[in-house]
């Protein structure tokens, strides 16, 4: 059921972004979904598959006030992971 609620809410996002104007340089606002990588406490993170609008002009990006929460619920934990990988790091 939750699959299909996330389903819906994608859904609910088209044309959001339809004749929005980026608040900088006052370009077209395009839909597009993105990876969103973050650093939450000592841990990397990588959101997929996350809506956005994003200005064709400037590349400024803007988030849905929903998809904001619903990241934030990731972060925190709420939701468990889709996959875990391992990441080499290195130093210089």
């Amino acid at each position: 059921m939750k699959i299909n609620q996330r389903k819906n809410d994608d859904e609910n996002l088209v044309g959001f972004w339809e004749g929005e104007k980026c608040e900088y340089c006052n370009g077209p606002i395009l839909e597009k979904k993105i990876a969103l990588p973050r650093k939450v406490g000592r841990r990397y993170i990588l959101i997929k598959n996350v809506p956005v609008g994003v200005c064709k002009e400037c590349g400024t990006k803007y988030y849905a006030a929903n998809i904001l929460k619903t990241i934030e619920s990731s972060v925190r934990g709420r939701r468990k992971p889709v996959n875990k990988v391992p990441m080499f790091v290195y130093s210089l």
